[in-house]
This record gives structure tokens, sequence and C-alpha cells, in this order.
């Protein structure tokens, strides 16, 4: 069996993950990245819109500053965010914008002069300085007071991921891609790497490092309509919660993007309406000014995924062989701007719907999107539960997104949080040492090796895996989806348990031997299912109705009871998760009031609670203004 060393082994090569890996190997340590598919394949790539930073150099983000951004991004989040990570991610970001543009990133430049942009279907003049000829622009996203979300036309995701996977190339950083990661290595106290599956052969191989880290994205794939893609099935959270040490923080906190495509689920970008597109209904009629007159289209996702689906439900949604849609309309944006700054949207849309979006409408409907839920870290990015391991990127709950994160902001993330995060790594690494018990080695290979030698001979059952995974596909869209409520909740906690017993029965109908797709859905089955449950558990014991997380029983939300982060732990033989709760933040610089927008009933905290957490800043006095 190979067994490979490494001071820090990375689990995912997105952004997130060669971002970590980069700033570890300009520091002189040997970095390794693992990656299921090719790294410029990460699903990073896919990611249209552009990252939040606030550089200010557009006519419409005049003004803007960190300040502000921190703002939008704690009111986004409709306070469920930890305000120390919010701070330190929007400090940082216009500085990694830049350092981005170093490396080769062709962001998108201010052209002097006059120009027009759209807002609500309406036409408007701008005109940008002459002296701000040439420095990083910027387009409009929901839920923010000033342009700020740089891009490279709406390819902003793989534009930044061929130039990160560039600089890995440059550091000679080992980026391994068919390499899927299976189970932790660890003695119930330190992390030491990681036993990994080669999916060319199958066979097994072990890499061990003094650090890991797990930068693997989301799980949306455990919703049936998602815009995720195939590869963001919840692996590295598995690897961390099967361990019973390791907390999922805040799994009822899922986001729904309002505009994935009917009937794929593939997602246009947020730029569409950023840049002036419209929303209408079965009679071709705008209706999200009626809900949201001041935001419009662009209040944050939560809240214009909720009104789509209110409006669906009074009679105004779109029939179809595929279920209810509303459309989305950029004909008037017109052919030069689709054609440049929206080209992969017209690509999707003529390759998937076969529709021109110049002179045709959209089909789009509210789709499992983010997971503002991940493993738990503090604020360095290690792990609650186990030394030496960290993670970073939509795997993590960093959270600084609480209960919904803004478009844009992910993908900052992504390199913002892997930067902070890669230099913890580094401190922790300078002062670090360890060894490597090779009997905990040797028993965690034997039990994977017999774990996968159970399923391909159906030792513990024949159940057929796809119909297990689509039980519980079907059971989170229908009881924990947009809207929520106490019967729908507990009807998909209870078709869980079933599931879960399913899970442990499954077998395969293949042989197993090599890149053997069956054999990995079997191996994570039983994971996605514990996934699944503390989702529908958490939503369920939170009875109120915070960002993305909308109780239709409870559309208050509820300061006094729960200004506070779940932590989902699944002790190892339980049928159930153990819940338990944080401080969704030690320090308030914005204490807890109204977002502006979303509407809904607040119960405010406890005054002394807030002013004993509550700190001096300049935030506090423009979120007043504001």
């Amino acid at each position: 069996m190979q067994t490979y060393y490494s001071d820090l082994l990375v689990i995912g090569a997105g952004l997130s993950g060669e971002r970590v890996a980069c700033e570890a190997a300009q520091n002189g340590f040997k970095a390794t990245c693992l990656s299921i598919v090719p790294a410029r394949r990460s699903h990073s790539s896919a990611a249209q819109g552009g990252m939040q930073a606030a550089l200010g150099n557009c006519a419409k983000g005049e003004g803007d500053n960190p300040d502000v951004h921190f703002i939008d991004t704690v009111k986004g989040s409709d306070w469920g965010c930890d305000q120390e990570v919010a701070r330190l991610f929007a400090d940082a970001a216009p500085i990694e914008m830049r350092r981005l543009a170093h490396w080769g990133v062709p962001w998108n430049r201010v052209v002097p002069g006059q120009s027009f942009y759209f807002k609500g279907g309406e036409k408007f003049e701008k005109y940008e300085k002459e002296e701000n000829e040439g420095l990083i622009t910027a387009r409009s996203f929901g839920g923010t007071a000033k342009w700020r979300t740089c891009y490279t036309s709406d390819g902003t995701g793989h534009a930044v991921m061929c130039t990160m996977d560039n600089r890995c190339a440059e550091l000679g950083i080992d980026v391994f891609d068919k390499k899927e990661a299976i189970s932790l290595i660890h003695d119930g106290d330190k992390c030491m790497g990681a036993v990994v599956r080669d999916l060319r052969n199958g066979q097994l191989e072990v890499h061990l490092a003094k650090a890991t880290a797990i930068c693997t994205g989301g799980f949306g794939r455990i919703y049936k309509a998602t815009t995720n893609a195939v590869i963001c099935d919840g692996a590295g959270h598995i690897l961390a919660h099967e361990t019973g040490l390791v907390p999922i923080g805040n799994p009822e906190s899922i986001q729904f993007h309002p505009t994935g495509i009917v009937p794929t689920d593939i997602l246009v970008t947020e730029g569409c309406r950023g840049d002036g597109g419209t929303l209408l209904d079965v009679n071709e009629e705008r209706f999200m000014h009626i809900y949201e007159p001041e935001k419009a289209e662009l209040a944050s996702r939560d809240v214009v995924s909720r009104r789509m689906t209110e409006h669906m439900r009074a009679g105004k949604g779109v029939k179809s062989p595929y279920g209810e849609h509303l459309w989305l309309d950029i004909r008037h944006l017109g052919d030069k701007h689709i054609s440049t700054k929206l080209r992969e949207v017209d690509e999707i849309c003529h390759h998937f719907l076969g529709i021109d979006p110049r002179t045709q409408l959209i089909p789009v409907r509210p789709t499992q999107h983010y997971t503002m839920a991940g493993i738990r870290t503090n604020k360095d990015g290690a792990v609650y539960g186990l030394k030496g391991l960290y993670s970073a990127g939509e795997a993590a709950c960093w959270d600084m997104h609480g209960f919904n994160r803004l478009g844009g902001n992910s993908l900052a993330e992504t390199v913002v949080a892997g930067g902070i995060i890669g230099a913890k790594i580094v401190e922790f690494l300078k002062g670090y040492e360890t060894t490597f018990d090779t009997a905990v080695i040797e028993a965690e290979v034997k039990r994977q090796q017999e774990r996968i030698h159970d399923v391909i001979h159906g030792r513990n059952g024949k159940l057929n895996v796809y119909e297990v995974r689509n039980e519980m596909q079907e059971a989170l869209m229908k009881g924990c989806f947009v809207f929520r409520n106490k019967d729908g909740l507990e009807e998909c906690v209870s078709t869980l348990q079933g599931t879960m017993e399913k899970a442990r029965k499954v077998g395969l109908v293949s042989d197993g031997v090599g890149c053997n797709h069956e054999l990995a859905a079997a191996l994570k089955i039983e994971g996605q299912v514990r996934l699944a449950m503390c989702i529908a558990q958490a939503a369920l014991m939170r009875t109120e109705s915070r960002g993305s997380h909308n109780r239709e029983d409870f559309p208050e939300r509820n300061d006094k009871e729960w200004l506070n982060r779940t932590l989902a732990y699944w002790p190892i033989g339980a049928d159930m998760p153990d819940l338990k709760y944080e401080d969704t933040t030690p320090l308030f610089e914005l204490p807890p009031g109204d977002r502006g927008y979303g509407g809904g009933k607040i119960i405010p905290a406890d005054e002394k609670y807030v002013k004993d957490r509550t700190i001096a800043s300049p935030v506090t006095e423009i979120g007043k203004k504001k």
C-alpha cells in the first residue's frame, strides 16, 4: 500500500483548498491537494457572478469601504453570523482581490465616460471618472448597499480557478486528481491524515500529514433539486462528522437560490438581476417590487426565494410539465451585454433550454444552492474536536454567512478564508511536531478494507443505493425546503429514520472493481442520511424564522431565545444527532436590528445580553444611519 507524507494534506482542490495550500507552500511547507476531479473542474469553476470586495472604484461603488461591506454581510446573515469572522473577511477581501489580479485574474476594469445600466427594467445613466480608468470594476448584487462584486464577465469562478491552479504549479504543490478520502486517521485527540481511495483502480492509499484541511465544498446533492455539481455530495463533511467528535454547525441553514433554470436546476447567475434583469409572473408582469419596494429583485437570496414561492402559491406561477416556475427577463439588456458580460448564461440557455435570452424569457424557480452549514471551526479555521484538523470554504461553518449568505460573498470567502486560515495553519506547523501511531493507521486501513468488502459482497444487505438516496432527497424536498413547519419536519425526520436503516443495508449490483460510482455512492450514503437528519432535526428544534430557515408556524425572528448557533454532533453508534448550542458571536460590532428588507416581526434579545457583548465601533453609527 502506498503511503504519502506531507506537512499539510488538503482534501479538495477547489479555490479554498488550493489557496490554503499556496499559503503553506510559499512559507516553505510541503502541501498536497487531493481532488475527485481535475482541479480546474472543481465546482469553484461553476461560479459565475463574482466576488465581493469593498474597492469603491466604480461610480456606483463610490464611498464603499469594509465597514459598509461588514454591515451588509451581518444584515444579510440575519444576525446569524460570527461578527469577528465577518470583520476579518470584509477587511481582507480588497487585499485578496488585488493579490488575485497580481497573480493573473483578468478582472473587468473601469471604462471611463458615460454608460448605462438597468434597474427594475428601467434604464439609467452613470458616469465613470477618468482617473479610475483601468481599476477593478464591480457589478450590483443582492443585499448590498454599493456595487462591489468584482467579476470577469460571468465566468469569474473559472478565471480565478485557472489562475489559482497555475499558482499551485508555480509553487510546486502536488495536486492529485481521481483521489477520494474515505476516512480520517485520528487517535481521538489529533488528526494524522486520511485513508484515500484511488478512483482509477480502487486501491487504498494512506496520506499522512501534520495538518489536514477539509475543503470539499458543499453537500447540495443530498437534495434532489440543486445547482450543485454531482461531486458536491458531502464527502468532506462525512469524514469529519463520522468521528463522533466534530459537529456540523447550523445544519438547518441551507440556501435556496431564486434562479435555477427549469427543469435542470442549473444556475443562472445573480449577475442577471444585478445587471438589471427582472422576475416576471405568468402574466409577464414584475412582482418583486410589490413585496420588496426598496430592494425588489435585489433583496437577499432567502427573501427573493421566499417571495417567488409566495407568488406561485398565490396562483401567479407558470404551469409546465416540470412543475411551476416564474420567468427571468434579461431581454432588455441587449445583445452586446449578454454576449460579453453574461455569455455563460447565454450558452446555458442555448444548450440546456434551446432558447435565446435576447428574445425569450428564461424559466426559473428557487432551488438548493449553498450550505451555510458546515464543519464547525473557530475563527482560525481550526475544527472543533480534533487537533491538526482545519476546514475552509463552503465545507466549513467558519460562519461569516450565518443564516443567509450574500451573493458574491462565498466565492470571495474561498480565497479570503483560504489565505487567512492558510496563514493560521502555517503558524501551527511552525511550532508543531508529531508522531504517527502505526497501530492507529493500520487499524483504520483495515476497517475501511472490511467496510468496502462488506458492501461489495452484500454482507449487510442488498438494497439499491440509488433508491435509498432518492428517498432521502425526496424527504428533504418535501419537508425541509424554502418553507418549513412542524408537521412537515416531523414527517421528514420520521422518514429519514427509516431511510437510515436502509442506508445501513445497501449492497452493489456491480462488482465494485476499479472506477466504480456505485461503490462510491454506497460508501457515502449513511453519512449523507446523517447530514439530512441533522438538517431536519435542527430545523424542527429551531422554533423561529431567520434568513433561509423559514418556519411558517414560527414567523418571527426570535433573538430572545435563538440568537445562537446549532452544533450537531453524531455520537458513535447513535441513531439521532445530539444538538448543542453556542452563542452566535462572542461580540456585537453591529447589535441585532432590522435588515431593511424581508419584513417580519423580531422578538428582541435581552438588552443586557446585547449590551454586555457590544463593542464600540463606527459601524454602529453607520448602521443607525442606514
